[in-house]
């Protein structure tokens, strides 16, 4: 038997004792949830003033999306989240430096504090309000301060990715405020 001959009829018997011992190539690797996301990045409001005041400020990881929950007292009804060049503090008008390459700027429409004006949310570091260390899209949470009514919240994301608002009622007579930011387009 000639030499090429040899060679290709060893491969073929090879490539037949592989398949009938049943051998099957390594699965795919897993691929990324699909998310279906159809968010957008455009403003989402509603003007009327909630009726309730800000209790908590907390934040979650989800396989599309990272999640900021804003929990107050009473219903939310008034809200103002949209992609801003640089959140400034109300009142002031200071500069609030966010980490990340967009600043989401949070407005509720409800105050940080009582009726006798004694906080009913104040975090000990108001620049680093909620941990979001190991998120995907969350680069820091500030909290800026209540003003007339009304609380803001500085949300520096990773860039300037599609978001969404709702609110959810509960638990109890409370309700929450939830900003969800997509991890990707």
């Amino acid at each position: 038997m000639h030499k090429p001959y040899a060679a290709l009829a060893t491969l073929t018997l090879a490539l037949g004792l592989t398949a009938g011992l049943g051998v099957v190539a390594p699965p795919p690797a897993a691929a990324a949830p699909y998310c279906g996301n159809v968010w957008g990045s455009v403003a989402e409001s509603s003007s009327t003033y909630s009726s309730g005041r800000i209790t908590d400020v907390r934040a979650g990881r989800h396989a599309c999306f990272d999640r900021m929950v804003v929990d107050l007292e009473g219903d939310v009804a008034g809200y103002d989240v949209r992609y801003v060049p640089r959140v400034h503090q109300q009142g002031s008008g200071r500069a609030v430096p966010l980490a990340g390459g967009a600043d989401l700027q949070v407005i509720i429409r409800a105050p940080a504090h009582t009726d006798t004006y004694q906080p009913s949310y104040d975090p000990p570091n108001w620049n680093r309000a909620v941990a979001v260390d190991g998120f995907r899209t969350f680069e820091q949470v500030a909290f800026t301060g209540s003003f007339e009514g009304q609380t803001m919240i500085g949300l520096g994301v990773r860039a300037r990715l599609p978001f969404r608002v709702f609110v959810l009622d509960g638990p109890g007579n409370g309700s929450r405020l939830v900003v969800d930011v997509a991890h990707r387009w």
